[in-house]
């Protein structure tokens, strides 16, 4: 069974959600000793593994530990593997880490270096975009706020006692559902497998989404991207759902094939989508998205840095701590499936 457990925090604002990781074995277990930062550190995240009593260092033969806060200087990342090789344990920023995927292909039949991410510790501030999407769509915001005119037909769906499909069980998808728990909808989420989740009406495995589409209302994609879930939801996957269905995506633009996207609402077939992540990202300028009145497109920003510093630092505490022997990694990535 599926559970999350918010981090605790002196002040509200967004909490981590530990969603929970495989406990590595003790033969795996990094060894503790000098973390580095890089490309370059950032305040927040040496305090954290200060905070987190780890020892920091410059990047070495020493090194034991590497907390790697960039997602484009992939490069640099594969170079100081190869470099230090002692290296056992690599921290990375994204909840999603597709791009890091061809480095971490490199490792998968080694035990380390020990991969965590970020995923679940973003999960409420993506959920709170989701739900905002949601809501904006079914309000038929994208049209009203292009409006030059008083309209005069009247035009909206409620949210209230919705058939709900989310497609991920990660803290993401959650943190949807709780969110959404006041407006009594009927969830379905859709996972690797068809283990249930607490709060979900069912589970059902990725092998099934076709046939949950049918019926739903909303569709909300939270899943990762990997080589099986690319393109997942296309021409077939949209001719399937209601017209007055919305799709929201918050995870990547790749698992949504754009030009069927754009079809589809063109052909009226879709109520709606609202997508914070988009195929190709950035969008580009004229791209028929843009103008789309069923359309909303935000630029992947359901998290903002000032959202994500505090949220990272946390995870970082919680890893190194973990690293000196106390407690469980959380976070952690199986370099061969990609997630």
């Amino acid at each position: 069974m599926s559970s999350a457990t918010p981090a605790s925090s002196s002040a509200r604002g967004h909490r981590a959600v530990l969603t929970p990781s495989a406990t590595v074995p003790a033969e795996h277990r990094p060894t503790p000793g000098p973390i580095a930062i890089g490309p370059k550190p950032l305040q927040h995240v040496v305090d954290a593994v200060e905070s987190g009593g780890g020892t920091l260092g410059p990047l070495n033969e020493s090194t034991r530990g590497l907390m790697w806060l960039s997602h484009t200087k992939i490069d640099e990342l594969d170079d100081a593997l190869t470099t230090y090789p002692n290296i056992e344990w690599v921290q990375l920023p994204m909840a999603g880490v597709d791009m890091f995927a061809p480095i971490m292909a490199k490792y998968a039949s080694s035990p380390r270096p020990l991969w965590t991410s970020a995923k679940g510790a973003y999960s409420e501030p993506v959920a709170e975009h989701a739900v905002a999407l949601t809501l904006a769509l079914l309000r038929v915001f994208p049209e009203r706020v292009r409006a030059s005119s008083w309209a005069t037909e009247p035009k909206g769906i409620s949210l209230y006692g919705l058939d709900v499909v989310i497609v991920g069980a990660g803290g993401i998808a959650l943190e949807i559902m709780r969110l959404l728990a006041p407006f009594d909808p009927r969830i379905t989420i859709v996972r690797r497998s068809s283990s249930p989740v607490d709060g979900a009406a069912r589970t059902v495995p990725a092998a099934q989404l076709d046939e949950v589409l049918p019926t739903a209302d909303v569709v909300i994609v939270a899943a990762a991207m990997t080589d099986d879930t690319a393109k997942m939801f296309g021409a077939s996957q949209f001719a399937a759902m209601k017209d007055t269905a919305v799709l929201v995506n918050i995870a990547r633009g790749g698992l949504v094939d754009t030009d069927a996207l754009v079809d589809a609402l063109d052909s009226g077939s879709l109520w709606g989508a609202g997508l914070d992540v988009t195929d190709p990202e950035p969008l580009p300028e004229g791209h028929p998205l843009w103008t789309n009145d069923r359309a909303l497109v935000t630029p992947h920003q359901a998290d903002t840095p000032d959202m994500v510093a505090p949220l990272l630092a946390e995870r970082i505490r919680h890893n190194v701590r973990a690293l000196e022997g106390d407690g469980e990694f959380i976070g952690v990535v199986d370099p061969a499936a990609g997630y």
